[in-house]
């Protein structure tokens, strides 16, 4: 089995930059996709980021060019730097892992077995 564990959250003002990471335990690590949540207050928990065993990467439209997912094996560390932040990028970010066949299948809440606790992220107007 696998226990994540998220940090790095806070509070931020828009355009600033905070990075996340997820450690992962498990030393059948390096088999799984990864990828990042988030939910709002009162919404949906939504895709934000993932990234297969072999690093291809995938991201939702709405952080595209300032969002970047990255993963360090030797670690168990997954890692989403996040640039230029919004005010709606105020979230609970989660970290997930899941053993999948299809890369592109990490876009879907399905895809993943293991889930972490979550870190706020605020970003001020």
């Amino acid at each position: 089995q696998v226990q994540l564990v998220e940090s790095g959250g806070g509070l931020v003002q828009a355009g600033g930059s905070l990075r996340l990471s997820c450690a992962a335990s498990g030393r059948t690590f390096s088999s799984y996709g990864m990828g990042w949540f988030r939910q709002a207050p009162g919404k949906e928990r939504e895709f934000v980021a993932a990234i297969t065993w072999n690093g291809i990467t995938y991201y939702a439209d709405s952080v595209k060019g300032r969002f970047s997912i990255s993963r360090d094996n030797a670690k168990n560390t997954v890692y989403l730097q996040m640039d230029s932040l919004k005010p709606e990028d105020t979230a609970v970010y989660y970290c997930a892992a899941g053993r999948v066949v299809i890369g592109i299948r990490l876009k879907e809440e399905r895809a993943y077995d293991y889930w972490g606790q979550g870190t706020q992220v605020t970003v001020s107007s």
